[in-house]
């Protein structure tokens, strides 16, 4: 992405990236405080694949000691906000 996305369009396209790697999920009730795996129907590689699809959307390097605070919809928004403004 060449341009800095909105927090409300960073949180669009977070879900929407959450929807392919869970598309039987509603993300309409997606709570973003609480954590993807502990509301959806996802295991560890598809987390594993949700974060690979955050690096290719947004350009971004995740380390894996960060993966954590992608898990939750809040945290997706913070750390992309964060990191581009690094």
């Amino acid at each position: 992405m060449n341009r800095p996305l909105a927090p409300d369009e960073t949180r669009q396209t977070v879900l929407r990236l959450l929807g392919e790697i869970a598309p039987e999920a509603d993300l309409s009730l997606v709570k973003a405080d609480v954590s993807f795996r502990d509301q959806l129907d996802i295991d560890s590689m598809d987390f594993l694949n949700f974060v690979v699809s955050i690096h290719k959307t947004f350009g971004v390097e995740i380390r894996e000691a960060d993966y954590p605070k992608y898990s939750t919809l809040n945290g997706c928004v913070e750390e992309l906000s964060a990191n581009r403004t690094r």
